[in-house]
Order: C-alpha cells, then structure tokens, then sequence
C-alpha cells in the first residue's frame, strides 16, 4: 500500500500498520454503509488520505464515532432484531482497539467459550454439546432477554480494568458505548448506562468479557464439576439430574439479576435427554436448539448394523424454514432465461449453507436440498413448454443436466444427488 503516514511522535502509540491491518480486516469482512452512506468501495477510492486521516485522529486522541445506524432483521418468532451498523472508518477504529487488546483477553478467556474468538467456532461448540449429551442427561438450554440492550457499562467496565491499564484504550471504548444511535424512523437516542450495539466490531469481544466474569469464571467457581458450552450469548449448561438443573438454574438466574441481566422466562427450559441407556420420563421436554441445529432423541445406527435410540442433532425447524423461505423468496422460477442464472444466483448462498450445516453434520441438507430441486423442476416446467405439465419428466430433465453438468451446483459438484 506504501507509506501513507508521517514519522512524528504522537499521544497514542497507534501504529501505520495497525491501521492498514485493520482496514484489511474490515474489508474482507465486507459490510454495508453507516450512517454516512459511504461504502467500503468509496472509502477505498481516496484510501490513503481515509487512512492518514483517521490515523492522525486516533493517534492523538481526537477521534470521536459517528453516530451508529440502527438497522432492523427479523426474528424466527415474528419480532425484530435491531442491529447497531457503524460507519466504515469506524469499524476500521474499532477493529484497531480491537486488535490491540484482544491478547490479554484470550488469555484468561474460558475453554468453553467459542463465539467470536480466534480459532474457535460453531463446530466445535457443538461438538462439544453432542460429547456432553452422552455423559449427562439433563441440559439448561438458557436465553438471555435481550443481553446487548442491557450490559451494564459500569460493570463492564470494572471488568475492562481488570486487564486494560491504558487510559486511551478505555476512553474509546467509553466513546462507542455512548455513541448516538439513529433509529429507522429518523430519531436521534442515547444510551443511558446500559447497551452495546450489536454489529459494531469490537462488540463480540466486550460482550465475551462481561460473560467471562459474569457466567463463565462464576461457573468454575461455584459448579466446577459441570460443564457448560456458551457460544455468545448463547449458553447450554449441562447437569446430572432434573434437581440439580431446576437449583443450579435458580442460581444463575441470581446471579444475573446481580450483573444486570434476565434470564428469558419463556425460552429458558430444562430439557431431558433421551435415549436408550435413560429411563421414560413423561412431561419432559426431549428437545433444545443451538446454533442452527435441534439436539433431540433420534434413531442412530450401531457399530454392528442395527439401530438405536441415541441423542443427537439434526437441522432445526428455524434453519429449515429459513433457508427454505430464502429459496422461495428468490422466485426464479419465475424470471430465470437460463441455468446459469440459477447457477450465478444460488451458488454462493448453497457454498454457505454446506460449508456450516453439512460440514458439522453431513446429509443435515437433504430434506432442503430437494426442495430446492422441486424448485428448478418448476422452473423446468414454466421454461420449457414441451414436457406439458409433467413433474416426473421435468425430473427427467433435471437427472439430465446433472449428469452432463456436475459441477454446475456446489452440492452437485460434491455429490449430492436428485431424489
């Protein structure tokens, strides 16, 4: 990129490469426009000036953030989720503090604790439920009620001064705690000691360390002898008995009240584990989601060729409906000229969907996987008039292109089939 930056000492020891890293880094991430309406394409076309610009600022303490943009998703149960999108130059500023301190914390960071830390993922989380479901027949699947909304800023940063002596580096993260929020319908608002944007870049790390003191070291502490997986604000406590669930969930739920945080009384539930080895339990829910994935009793087949009543995972109700929904939603069997259409629209989003639920668990895809066949045999019958109306030869025609295009579509080229 070349040398952007003049050599002169400044307040803060931000360096010419801490910024250029952090910018690689939020561009490969991509990412859309805050609240100014700059792209990381325009940002990128004065980027030298962009950077040296914002070096200076950080550098010497005059860097203040942009108010974020509120963006809205929806939720599985019909809700919203309101996202916080900073700007582009301020998701580089982030991802420089982020960078800078983001060691110190994987030091003393939980073993059990995967989201959004480096070399760590969903996989192994859920590994790692699917090993304790075996060893314990109890799980607390726990929800937190709207955790970025109500992390408490004094205590979260008790907990930043535990490992961050630099007064800049608090100043900072101060600043995007209280940083303006510009909702959807055009009103300014701000936070009143409580609050982290979800979807600012150094977010998930702060949101990680508040968990740290407020859940993870907490559980070491007082139940070192049970295990527990927390992918985010997503956590799965795991015990031995139903009595030990319903006290150590009373305790948690305590503690939270002491951190400023609510366990959601309608999606947290104890959940039993069924399989062949356990007792008949009536009344019990058998089922829990996690990550995409529904942990529940299902038949397995042995190692000597028979099946069991095992408990494991399978494509949850939510990831089906959803990636479902988004196939329908793209509706080109109504405006596709060619396979290669389908092929440029639909590749990237199949590469997503095998690369996370078929990498962890394989053929998780199928059920969606044919409806999206019955989808282009639709289309096959809109596009081609001469197979009148018939699903079975559209299915024909569809073996067909498979056979002499196997590498047309990801799943194809990896062998998945059409059934």
């Amino acid at each position: 990129m070349g040398r952007i930056f003049e050599e002169k000492a400044r307040p803060f020891p931000i360096t010419e490469q801490m910024v250029v890293s952090a910018f690689k880094k939020v561009n490969s991430n991509a990412g859309g426009a805050g609240i100014d309406n700059i792209s990381l394409t325009t940002y990128e076309s004065n980027l030298s000036n962009n950077l040296y610009k914002l070096w200076n600022r950080l550098s010497s303490g005059s860097y203040f953030p942009p108010a974020v943009k509120e963006h809205e998703i929806n939720k599985s149960d019909g809700k919203k989720r309101k996202l916080g999108i900073p700007t582009v130059e301020d998701r580089i500023a982030q991802q420089v503090i982020k960078d800078y301190i983001e060691a110190r914390f994987e030091a003393v960071f939980h073993d059990n604790s995967y989201g959004y830390r480096p070399l760590r993922n969903a996989h192994q989380a859920l590994f790692c439920v699917s090993e304790n479901v075996r060893h314990y027949a109890w799980v607390i699947d726990l929800d937190i009620k709207s955790f970025f909304d109500t992390v408490s800023h004094e205590k979260l940063l008790l907990a930043l001064d535990k490992h961050v002596d630099e007064k800049w580096v608090k100043m900072y993260i101060r600043r995007w705690l209280e940083a303006p929020i510009v909702h959807t319908d055009g009103s300014t608002s701000y936070r009143s000691g409580q609050g982290t944007p979800q979807g600012g870049v150094i977010s998930p790390l702060l949101a990680n360390l508040y968990l740290h003191y407020t859940f993870d070291k907490w559980m070491d502490i007082h139940f070192p002898d049970l295990c527990f997986v927390r992918y985010a604000d997503d956590i799965v406590i795991h015990c031995k008995t139903d009595k030990q669930s319903q006290y150590v969930l009373n305790k948690v739920q305590e503690r939270f009240q002491i951190c400023n945080l609510t366990v959601h009384p309608d999606k947290t539930k104890i959940v039993y584990c069924k399989n062949y080895l356990r007792p008949q339990l009536k009344g019990k829910p058998t089922k829990f989601d996690f990550l995409g994935f529904s942990y529940r009793p299902k038949s397995m087949k042995s190692q000597r060729g028979g099946m069991f009543l095992g408990y494991g995972c399978v494509l949850s109700k939510k990831s089906y409906s959803k990636i479902v929904g988004e196939i329908r939603a793209t509706k080109f069997h109504l405006w596709a000229k060619s396979w290669e259409d389908i092929a440029q629209l639909l590749n990237e989003k199949i590469r997503g969907w095998i690369h996370y639920y078929d990498k962890y668990r394989r053929n998780t895809l199928t059920s969606v996987l044919h409806r999206l066949h019955n989808r282009m045999a639709k289309w096959i019958l809109n596009y081609y008039k001469k197979f009148k109306r018939s699903k079975e030869r559209a299915y024909e025609h569809l073996r067909y292109i498979r056979r002499h295009y196997p590498t047309l579509f990801y799943h194809w080229e990896i062998g998945y089939p059409i059934v």
